[in-house]
């Protein structure tokens, strides 16, 4: 099972920190990765970690978001700075079991998150 938390409401320019939290899960994970939903619109995959730490990031959120894995390996946090109105949606957590050529594709996870919302207006 797998567990967001973290999402609200912010101004633009603020910032919020994502978490995602596995439980009742035993396989190795090989990448771990966020979506995003905005309303209306597709799933996109946003930033994406995999087992030795290497990281790809969206274009759209490069140099405002910051992935990273807890040391216990069962939590994955997204620091969002600067965060502005078009990074309003549903945020989803997924894990895949095995490598992914492209860890973005929605595609590509075997096990997804419910999803928190998050909201960025004036």
């Amino acid at each position: 099972q797998l567990m967001e938390s973290g999402g609200g409401s912010v101004q633009p320019g603020g910032s919020l920190r994502l978490s995602c939290v596995v439980s009742g899960y035993t396989y190795s994970t090989y990448h771990w990765t966020w979506f995003r939903q905005p309303p209306g619109k597709s799933r996109v995959g946003i930033a994406a970690i995999d087992s030795d730490g290497s990281i790809v990031y969206a274009d759209s959120v490069r140099g405002r978001f910051t992935i990273s894995l807890a040391n216990t390996k069962n939590t994955m946090y997204l620091q969002m700075n600067n965060l502005k109105p078009e990074d309003t949606g549903t945020y989803y957590c997924a894990l895949a079991v095995a490598p992914l050529v492209d860890p973005l594709k929605d595609s590509g996870p075997d096990y997804w998150g419910k999803g928190t919302l998050v909201t960025c207006s004036s």
